[in-house]
Protein backbone atom coordinates (compact mmCIF):
# COMPACT_ATOMS: atom_id res chain seq x y z
CA UNK A 1 0.00 0.00 0.00
CA UNK A 2 0.98 3.72 -1.03
CA UNK A 3 0.45 6.79 0.67
CA UNK A 4 0.04 9.85 -1.03
CA UNK A 5 1.94 13.01 -0.36
CA UNK A 6 -0.04 15.69 0.89
CA UNK A 7 -2.11 18.06 -1.01
CA UNK A 8 -0.14 21.51 -0.98
CA UNK A 9 -2.59 24.27 0.31
CA UNK A 10 -3.20 27.49 -1.22
CA UNK A 11 -5.03 28.49 1.90
CA UNK A 12 -3.46 31.65 2.82
CA UNK A 13 -3.78 33.75 6.68
CA UNK A 14 -3.69 37.74 6.48
CA UNK A 15 -3.25 39.00 9.52
CA UNK A 16 -3.51 43.08 9.21
CA UNK A 17 -2.74 45.04 12.79
CA UNK A 18 -2.54 48.56 13.22
CA UNK A 19 0.37 49.40 15.49
CA UNK A 20 0.09 49.55 19.48
CA UNK A 21 -0.47 53.05 21.25
CA UNK A 22 1.92 55.66 20.12
CA UNK A 23 2.95 58.82 21.94
CA UNK A 24 2.22 62.60 21.05
CA UNK A 25 5.20 64.49 21.69
CA UNK A 26 5.00 68.41 20.57
CA UNK A 27 7.53 69.04 17.32
CA UNK A 28 8.61 65.12 17.38
CA UNK A 29 8.72 64.06 13.36
CA UNK A 30 5.93 61.27 13.25
CA UNK A 31 7.63 58.54 12.30
CA UNK A 32 10.14 58.84 15.47
CA UNK A 33 7.13 58.85 17.61
CA UNK A 34 7.31 55.65 19.88
CA UNK A 35 5.12 53.57 22.15
CA UNK A 36 3.40 54.49 24.95
CA UNK A 37 3.20 52.92 27.92
CA UNK A 38 0.28 51.08 27.63
CA UNK A 39 1.22 51.05 23.97
CA UNK A 40 4.21 48.51 25.33
CA UNK A 41 1.64 46.77 27.40
CA UNK A 42 -0.79 46.01 24.43
CA UNK A 43 1.94 45.27 21.95
CA UNK A 44 3.13 42.30 24.08
CA UNK A 45 -0.62 41.45 24.32
CA UNK A 46 -0.93 41.23 20.49
CA UNK A 47 1.87 38.24 21.16
CA UNK A 48 -0.10 36.84 23.56
CA UNK A 49 -3.06 36.82 21.26
CA UNK A 50 -1.16 35.52 18.70
CA UNK A 51 0.52 32.38 20.28
CA UNK A 52 -2.51 31.30 21.73
CA UNK A 53 -2.93 27.94 21.08
CA UNK A 54 -6.64 28.56 20.06
CA UNK A 55 -5.81 30.65 16.69
CA UNK A 56 -2.63 28.36 16.01
CA UNK A 57 -0.90 31.05 14.28
CA UNK A 58 3.01 30.73 13.14
CA UNK A 59 3.99 33.64 10.89
CA UNK A 60 5.69 33.05 8.25
CA UNK A 61 6.50 36.72 7.28
CA UNK A 62 6.25 39.79 9.17
CA UNK A 63 5.79 43.00 7.40
CA UNK A 64 6.51 46.38 9.08
CA UNK A 65 6.16 49.68 8.52
CA UNK A 66 9.40 51.55 9.08
CA UNK A 67 8.17 53.93 11.47
CA UNK A 68 9.70 53.78 15.58
CA UNK A 69 5.78 53.07 16.89
CA UNK A 70 5.34 49.94 14.33
CA UNK A 71 9.46 48.54 15.36
CA UNK A 72 8.44 48.43 18.68
CA UNK A 73 4.82 46.88 18.57
CA UNK A 74 7.27 44.04 16.45
CA UNK A 75 9.19 43.94 19.49
CA UNK A 76 6.43 43.62 21.48
CA UNK A 77 4.81 41.06 19.91
CA UNK A 78 8.14 39.00 20.04
CA UNK A 79 8.25 39.51 23.24
CA UNK A 80 4.46 38.20 23.47
CA UNK A 81 5.38 35.13 22.13
CA UNK A 82 4.56 35.16 18.54
CA UNK A 83 6.56 32.60 16.32
CA UNK A 84 7.72 34.43 13.52
CA UNK A 85 10.00 33.26 10.69
CA UNK A 86 10.70 36.09 8.77
CA UNK A 87 10.41 39.59 9.16
CA UNK A 88 10.60 42.49 6.42
CA UNK A 89 10.91 45.99 6.95
CA UNK A 90 9.50 48.48 4.15
CA UNK A 91 8.70 52.40 3.87
CA UNK A 92 6.18 51.50 1.51
CA UNK A 93 4.44 50.36 4.44
CA UNK A 94 4.53 53.91 6.44
CA UNK A 95 1.62 56.54 6.30
CA UNK A 96 0.25 54.15 3.14
CA UNK A 97 -3.36 54.22 1.64
CA UNK A 98 -4.98 50.81 0.96
CA UNK A 99 -3.95 50.18 -2.72
CA UNK A 100 -0.14 51.08 -1.71
CA UNK A 101 -0.29 48.23 0.61
CA UNK A 102 -2.27 45.75 -1.33
CA UNK A 103 0.14 46.15 -4.19
CA UNK A 104 2.96 45.68 -1.20
CA UNK A 105 0.65 42.24 -0.22
CA UNK A 106 0.35 41.43 -3.85
CA UNK A 107 4.85 40.91 -3.94
CA UNK A 108 4.63 38.56 -1.26
CA UNK A 109 6.16 35.11 -2.37
CA UNK A 110 3.83 32.31 -2.11
CA UNK A 111 6.02 30.19 0.09
CA UNK A 112 4.65 32.10 2.79
CA UNK A 113 0.96 31.19 3.93
CA UNK A 114 0.52 33.34 7.22
CA UNK A 115 1.44 36.91 7.03
CA UNK A 116 1.55 39.96 9.50
CA UNK A 117 1.43 43.54 8.39
CA UNK A 118 1.77 46.44 11.06
CA UNK A 119 0.96 49.52 9.02
CA UNK A 120 -1.04 52.43 10.60
CA UNK A 121 -4.32 54.37 10.00
CA UNK A 122 -6.02 54.97 7.57
CA UNK A 123 -4.68 52.59 5.20
CA UNK A 124 -5.15 49.31 7.45
CA UNK A 125 -8.73 50.19 8.56
CA UNK A 126 -9.45 51.02 5.09
CA UNK A 127 -7.94 47.67 3.65
CA UNK A 128 -9.38 44.97 6.18
CA UNK A 129 -13.28 45.60 4.99
CA UNK A 130 -12.03 45.64 1.76
CA UNK A 131 -10.46 42.63 1.33
CA UNK A 132 -13.19 41.17 3.40
CA UNK A 133 -16.27 39.19 1.45
CA UNK A 134 -19.38 39.59 2.77
CA UNK A 135 -20.09 35.64 3.75
CA UNK A 136 -22.73 35.17 5.83
CA UNK A 137 -21.33 35.02 9.54
CA UNK A 138 -18.39 37.84 8.78
CA UNK A 139 -21.06 40.74 8.33
CA UNK A 140 -20.91 41.61 11.50
CA UNK A 141 -17.18 41.83 11.67
CA UNK A 142 -16.85 43.61 8.50
CA UNK A 143 -19.08 45.93 9.60
CA UNK A 144 -17.63 46.69 13.27
CA UNK A 145 -14.02 47.11 11.59
CA UNK A 146 -15.30 49.80 9.15
CA UNK A 147 -16.70 51.66 11.94
CA UNK A 148 -13.81 51.26 14.41
CA UNK A 149 -10.15 50.11 13.62
CA UNK A 150 -8.67 51.57 17.34
CA UNK A 151 -4.81 51.11 18.17
CA UNK A 152 -3.56 47.36 18.33
CA UNK A 153 -6.20 45.69 16.57
CA UNK A 154 -5.80 42.41 14.59
CA UNK A 155 -8.37 41.75 11.57
CA UNK A 156 -7.45 37.76 10.57
CA UNK A 157 -8.73 37.06 7.18
CA UNK A 158 -7.98 34.19 5.08
CA UNK A 159 -7.99 33.21 1.74
CA UNK A 160 -7.24 30.80 -1.17
CA UNK A 161 -4.84 31.57 -4.20
CA UNK A 162 -1.52 33.20 -5.06
CA UNK A 163 -0.85 36.72 -3.33
CA UNK A 164 -0.71 38.12 -6.43
CA UNK A 165 -4.19 37.46 -7.04
CA UNK A 166 -5.34 39.21 -3.57
CA UNK A 167 -7.93 41.77 -4.27
CA UNK A 168 -10.80 43.63 -3.10
CA UNK A 169 -13.63 41.34 -1.70
CA UNK A 170 -11.77 37.78 -1.95
CA UNK A 171 -11.14 37.31 1.22
CA UNK A 172 -13.13 35.80 4.63
CA UNK A 173 -12.94 37.75 8.10
CA UNK A 174 -12.24 35.07 10.20
CA UNK A 175 -11.40 37.20 13.29
CA UNK A 176 -11.15 40.59 14.65
CA UNK A 177 -9.26 41.53 18.01
CA UNK A 178 -8.08 44.36 20.08
CA UNK A 179 -5.61 42.75 22.82
CA UNK A 180 -4.81 45.05 25.77
CA UNK A 181 -2.55 44.39 28.28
Amino acid sequence: MTTMPPTPTTGRTLILARHAKAEHVAGKPDHERELSPRGRRDARAIGVWLSDPAHALVLDLVLCSTSERTRQTLEGVRAGGATIKEVQFDARIYDAHAARLLDVLREVPDSANAVLVIGHAPGIPVLAPALARDDVGSTELVEQIARAFPTSALAVLEFEGRWADLAPETAYLRDFAVPRG
